[in-house]
């Protein structure tokens, strides 16, 4: 509850806080329209593949022409981690240049908040090691879901509460598993004109879709906070904000639940497409549970929504503002020497399996596109089974025929294990296997 009074020392003190971009798409837009607002908060450098663009999206949220002149933007890497610069901001969206990006961070002696959760998914429980180990932090990125859920996990934890379930909500059918970027469009209401028009990527915006960020941001959260991945997958159960305690508990309690204490994501829609009242798309939650009959009662006394035997109880927060809360993160790392969730484990996993028959020869196009969608694993069985991530299944050629459905292994993709971001994955896999 002190950062605010921490920045005003910095601001007073003419020593703020230093912050390099890299990527300066639509999340980090968002972080760069509050800077301007945030005395004691300052990004001298800007790195983007088209330091032109960058320009104009600091344009376009509100920065004047003195700030955007005082601002370094290039494509050069390597400037984020030079001169006084106290926090990197990696927002690429890149697995494998987000990886390249926060190792140079940690190298340096830099503090990394990883936006890029493809990232994080695909490497980040060895990136916190290493980062912990130099003695820097490596963050999640608040604002986005899972840094929040990871808040409120804590935050029940803290106080006592036991975890049942945590996650997010958002727009699902067990059909849109199998949808492409040809025909996402339609399940957002728009037209590919529509779309166009407005510059969204149909690619991208499929990977929210077809279940893969999904998987991607729970397996965050898992990592995260020590909670446990489903076993055959996220269940998406249709679910609205006054049903968490009833549906979101364990089967043997009568919910939808394996067991207690494991990440999944509602659904805002009923399997039949009707919509659910009160959804949660846009936000996170937490179901817990009370320790004794007294906080059962406080429960009931204070108004929370409960099931029928009191026992069970949420939180949740419907929105998400992502870039537009990330200050909370980088400013928690320079202030506090604190991250906004990280990697404690390596939990869950997120493997690419085929979107239809898929045949050797043929060139998987990664997350969000034509061939594969990202399925959440427990990590263990991922490893026992050589499955393929998500975050290397993007340019890679099969070698075998994979069925539709089928989870994609190792041995089914021609990839170059020397590859940087290949290399330090499987070395994550051998030391998280032991």
């Amino acid at each position: 509850m002190n950062l605010h009074h921490l920045l005003e020392k910095r601001r007073v003190a003419a020593k703020p806080v230093r912050v390099a971009l890299i990527g300066a798409g639509k999340f980090g837009s968002m972080f760069l329209s509050q800077v301007p607002h945030t005395p004691g908060l300052e990004v001298p450098v800007i790195v983007d593949l088209d330091p032109e663009r960058a320009r104009d999206a600091c344009r376009t949220v509100g920065w004047d022409d003195a700030r955007i002149a005082a601002t370094t933007f290039t494509k050069d890497g390597a400037a984020a981690t030079g001169g006084n610069i106290e926090v990197i901001v990696e927002a690429t969206g890149n697995p494998s240049v987000g990886i390249r990006h926060a190792r140079a961070a940690i190298a340096a002696g830099k503090h990394i908040v990883m936006v890029n959760v493809e990232a994080d998914v695909l490497a980040g429980p060895l990136l916190a090691d290493e980062a912990r180990k130099a003695g820097v932090i490596y963050s999640l990125a608040y604002g986005d879901q899972p840094a929040l859920t990871a808040e409120m996990v804590d935050w029940a934890r803290a106080t006592g509460f036991k975890v049942v379930a945590a996650g997010k909500g958002t727009k699902y059918l067990p059909i849109y598993h199998d949808v492409t970027p040809a025909g996402v469009w339609g399940h957002y209401g728009l037209t590919a004109a529509e779309a166009q028009s407005a510059g969204m990527n149909p690619q991208m915006f499929n990977s929210f879709l077809d279940g893969t960020k999904s998987a991607i941001e729970m397996a965050a959260i898992a990592n995260a906070t020590g909670l446990d991945v489903p076993s055959t997958g996220l269940l998406f159960p249709p679910c609205g904000v006054d049903d968490l305690p009833h549906v979101m508990r364990p089967k043997d309690k009568g919910g939808v639940l394996e067991k207690s204490g494991v990440v999944e994501v509602v659904s805002s829609l009923e399997r039949d497409g009707r919509p659910v009242f009160r959804d949660l798309r846009w936000g996170v939650y937490v179901v817990l549970e009370a320790p004794n009959d007294y906080a059962a009662d406080c429960f009931r006394q204070y108004g929370l929504k409960t099931d029928s035997s009191g026992r069970y109880a949420a939180m949740y927060k419907p929105y998400h503002l992502i870039g537009l809360e990330l200050n909370i993160s980088v400013l928690s790392a320079a202030l506090r020497n604190e991250p906004t969730g990280q990697p404690q484990g390596f939990r869950g996993d997120v493997a690419a399996v085929a979107k239809k028959n898929l045949r050797a020869g043929e060139m998987l196009d990664g997350e969000g596109g034509y061939t594969v969608w990202g399925k959440l694993m427990p990590a263990a069985e991922s490893l026992k089974t050589a499955a393929l991530p998500i975050g290397l299944a993007h340019r890679v050629r099969l070698t075998n025929d994979v069925a539709h459905g089928a989870v994609v292994r190792w041995a089914d993709v021609e990839i170059d294990m020397k590859d940087d971001a290949v290399a330090f994955r499987r070395a994550m896999e051998a030391k998280f296997s032991r």
